[in-house]
């Protein structure tokens, strides 16, 4: 058996060794995102209505006990609407992510550019000679990785501004509330003073409300064009208001001082974080500086791992083991909130 698998080129067996792993990951994954959505409904779900009953023995504690009961059965049944209709309307995930990074472009285009960044990139890998079994990595990194990366970063840049300006739009929401003005033309104050992309949205919102939406389509659409606690918060306040009364005022003000403590904790989390992020941008990049180095001193024994089959199968596993590591210190450092 050993002297049948000696026989077998290295290639092969690197070419079969990928195709496994890219096997299990994308079985991995998909059971992640199958999974994820309704462990997360579960757990936001739990957090607001609690794990177990309320035990009260005075009568007037028993009936504000009901009441809160009741007040938090209501805004858990929002927050499962509200987690249905996103995964309802998130039918074309790449449509929704395009709109979450703000840009224009149809879904076909987006599709387009990808296919031809993984054209220019194994073109490129290619042209400077490198092995075919290479190839076979680099393609779906140029076509599926790059366009990705590049994808969830303008979404996250995205998100970060809006959520940095959506406290002080709110702020702006109570103050006009106070004074007198109504919710239509506080949300119109807040589209006209506040820059993008938290005015532009709420410029949509307004443009709903006067072609004849209900506050709680124009609050879902908002939803789900900025997927952030912050604005379902912000959503499910203002539907549970205009359902049950009460002081809105003072409601968005203890809002806006909610979001404001994530924000300060955000930033707290990011600075202890970042001495992680740095060791492991330092760690990663060492192979690289390494074999940079090499090239120019031992250029001979940095050339077998490009011409010789066994190097080829090393080159394999170093990345695999690379892209391992990075995945498992990304998981690491990064928190949700």
């Amino acid at each position: 058996m050993l002297s049948q698998l000696a026989g077998i080129d290295p290639q092969i067996l690197l070419l079969v060794a990928m195709i496994a792993g890219m096997t299990v990951a994308i079985i991995l994954a998909v059971a992640a995102v199958v999974a994820a959505p309704r462990a997360r409904m579960k757990k936001r779900i739990a957090a607001v209505v609690g794990t177990g009953p309320m035990i009260v023995t005075d009568p007037a504690a028993n009936a504000q006990a009901r009441k809160l009961q009741g007040s938090k059965r209501k805004v858990a049944e929002k927050l499962k609407e509200a987690e249905s209709e996103g995964k309802r309307r998130r039918g074309a995930r790449l449509g929704q992510a395009l709109i979450h990074a703000g840009l224009t472009m149809q879904p076909n285009r987006f599709i387009m550019l990808s296919a031809i960044s993984g054209v220019v990139l194994t073109a490129l890998v290619w042209a400077i000679g490198a092995p075919p079994i290479f190839l076979l990595a680099v393609a779906p990194i140029g076509a599926l990785g790059i366009p990705k990366l590049v994808l969830n970063y303008l979404i996250k840049r995205r998100l970060n501004k809006f959520t940095a300006l959506f406290a002080d739009s709110i702020d702006v929401i109570v103050r006009g509330v106070r004074s007198g003005l109504t919710v239509g033309e506080c949300l119109a104050i807040v589209a006209r003073e506040i820059p993008a992309p938290v005015g532009s949205e709420f410029a949509l919102v307004n443009e709903g409300i006067r072609l004849g939406m209900t506050t709680g389509e124009v609050l879902q659409r908002l939803s789900d064009r900025v997927p952030t606690a912050e604005v379902r918060f912000f959503t499910i306040v203002l539907i549970t208001q205009q359902s049950t009364g009460g002081n809105l005022a003072e409601t968005l003000a203890k809002l806006s001082d909610v979001l404001r403590q994530r924000k300060k904790m955000k930033d707290k989390v990011q600075a202890l974080s970042s001495e992680a992020k740095a060791s492991a941008s330092i760690i990663g990049s060492l192979p690289f500086i390494m074999i940079a180095g090499m090239s120019f001193t031992q250029p001979h024994m940095v050339a077998l791992l490009f011409t010789h089959p066994t190097g080829h199968m090393l080159l394999g596993i170093g990345v695999g083991m690379m892209v391992t590591g990075m995945l498992v210190m990304r998981k690491m450092i990064n928190f949700d909130f």
